[in-house]
């Protein structure tokens, strides 16, 4: 079985896994780190795949190509953005020791592994951050299969957006039957240009703090400064930047009729495995090869992925299998921030065809990959990305099966989450039932509740991915409707303006958990609560010089 893992990267700030290809992963093991000086002129290197049960990241500065000629400052772990792709097989224990060699502190949380609360990386919840030359081990038991991924949670909305994350995937015990299996890490990333308003040509950035921000135009134009990224970010705060047009928030004393939202056209290079445009690495397949496709939305924004020239079949969401799915056929699949869609193929029409986002921006053009039969000539697909495809309804795909809850069962607790956008001492912010966090109110639960969470979306223009820590939820119900395909098993779902949908958990693992929106511009700006366990003794003492920033 040849598995080319090439982590393909959508997110903030993305990385290359180039070269791998086709490569034998089943019996790698690369635990070996190249320790990197930290040097102004540091480039990154490719991103590897990592295989067994102890590794190491490491946490460093250095420089990446993101797209032809444009070179950025990243953070990274192992020297690449993404980081690697770490493959472990379930049941296995895993170890897994952070070096921090950055100047600020670094976290590691596991993005939809259920972990024990201690592991889970949430500064000032679980563990103290990181701090620059210390280290921390992560251990846990990898028990259910999936498409995962790991980022820091120290001030993640920068740390992020610089390169820290990278994929993590669960193999099952039984293995699997594909013939490639791929991982396309989505991420955007800041070019010049973009940020209206700023200039920020060539100076140090590491002292700026953009904490009150209003990144939108004042005229309501877009004003085109003149910004060079190159320069040195590190410091750089967007955690609570007004980025809409803010007259137009401002003058309306109204909420209910409040033009609000965030302008996110200062990303402007959309990149798959830190990579954008020609530099994104072919993924080779043979006429018959049964071919899987991991996408993982590392990014800020949602995209539409369209595979060209095949039928293909959704076969799990946020690693979690589809009952019996469909054959699909020029369908996007639109994948939210920390949404993770695994779609599989069969390779039966030689050629090069592309995946590609679909979109009105012209950073779409640069998230593309060519699927490129053996032998096959090149170019010989041609770019859609302007048409407008039907995205794939999940409350309606797959086929009813065995499902653990239903809509009439009676629930331990209920509560409801509406989620806005408001203006509050003249900022914007993101709120869960009208509150900010930490003034949020948490879920307290016992172990072995039922819990049954109704979120409303109550905003304008502003999709919230809402991600919970340490469980999986069951998806109900769409917009009053229950769902008529798969049971549907997810640990981030997004809501766009004004849809509501009902979750069930089971409260099966102890600790103080995260609840947050994953476009962590609004989770910095106030939309995060906790799910506490009551019964629950931490030993866990929050250092208050730690500089502990868990949103």
């Amino acid at each position: 079985m040849a598995i080319g893992a090439l982590s393909v990267i959508l997110a903030g700030c993305s990385g290359s896994i180039g070269g791998m290809s086709g490569m034998d992963h089943s019996k790698m093991n690369m635990e070996g780190i190249k320790e990197t000086p930290e040097t102004p002129n540091a480039q990154t290197e490719k991103s590897v795949v990592l295989t067994g049960k102890e590794f190491i990241l490491t946490a460093t500065q250095s420089n990446q190509e993101i797209a032809p000629g444009k070179t950025l400052p990243v953070w990274t772990f192992n020297n690449s953005v993404p980081g690697p792709q770490i493959r472990v097989k379930q049941g296995d224990t895993i170890k897994v020791n952070l070096k921090n060699q950055l100047p600020e502190p670094v976290t590691i949380h596991w993005h939809g592994v259920p972990v024990p609360n201690a592991m889970d990386g949430i500064p000032g919840v679980t563990q103290n951050a990181v701090q620059p030359g210390q280290s921390f081990t992560y251990e846990f038991k990898a028990d259910v299969p999936g498409t995962y991924w790991y980022h820091s949670h120290q001030d993640s909305v920068n740390q992020l957006d610089r390169g820290l994350y990278g994929a993590f995937i669960v193999e099952p015990k039984e293995g699997t039957d594909v013939d490639r299996d791929y991982t396309l890490v989505l991420d955007e990333w800041m070019s010049s240009g973009e940020m209206s308003g700023m200039n920020m040509s060539g100076g140090n950035m590491s002292e700026m703090d953009h904490s009150k921000m209003n990144m939108g135009s004042s005229d309501g134009k877009d004003n085109k400064s003149s910004m060079n990224m190159s320069g040195n970010m590190s410091g750089m705060d967007h955690s609570t930047m007004n980025m809409g047009n803010e007259n137009k928030a401002s003058t309306n004393t109204d909420n209910s009729s409040m033009n609000m939202g965030h302008d996110m056209s200062m990303y402007d290079l959309y990149t798959i495995n830190g990579k954008s445009g020609s530099l994104v690495d072919q993924l080779p397949v043979k006429e018959g090869d049964k071919v899987r496709i991991r996408l993982i939305n590392a990014g800020f924004l949602s995209h539409q992925i369209h595979l060209h020239g095949h039928e293909f079949k959704v076969i799990a969401t946020d690693g979690q299998p589809i009952n019996n799915p469909g054959i699909l056929k020029d369908n996007v699949v639109s994948i939210a921030p920390g949404e993770r869609y695994d779609i599989e193929f069969v390779a039966s029409n030689p050629g090069q065809w592309l995946i590609e986002d679909h979109g009105d921006k012209a950073a779409v053009k640069g998230m593309k990959a060519t699927i490129a039969y053996e032998g096959a000539p090149a170019g010989s697909d041609k770019a859609n990305e302007a048409e407008k495809l039907t995205a794939v309804d999940m409350s309606r795909y797959g086929q009813a099966g065995k499902a653990n809850f239903t809509l009439d069962q009676k629930y331990t607790l209920e509560y409801t989450m509406n989620l806005n956008t408001e203006m509050k001492n003249g900022e914007m912010v993101y709120t869960i039932n009208g509150k900010t966090f930490p003034e949020t109110e948490p879920i307290n639960v016992k172990k072995g509740d039922t819990v049954k969470v109704r979120l409303v979306n109550n905003s304008k223009t502003d999709d919230h991915p809402m991600h919970l820590h340490g469980h999986f939820f069951q998806v109900l119900s769409k917009n009053g409707k229950p769902l008529e395909g798969s049971p549907i098993i997810k640990d981030t779902l997004n809501l766009k303006p004004g849809e509501e949908y009902v979750v069930v958990f089971e409260a099966d693992n102890e600790g103080n958990w995260m609840f947050h929106c994953h476009d962590l511009h609004h989770a910095s700006a106030g939309m995060v609560t906790e799910l506490k366990y009551t019964d629950y003794k931490t030993n866990f003492v929050a250092d208050p010089n730690a500089g502990n920033k868990p949103e």
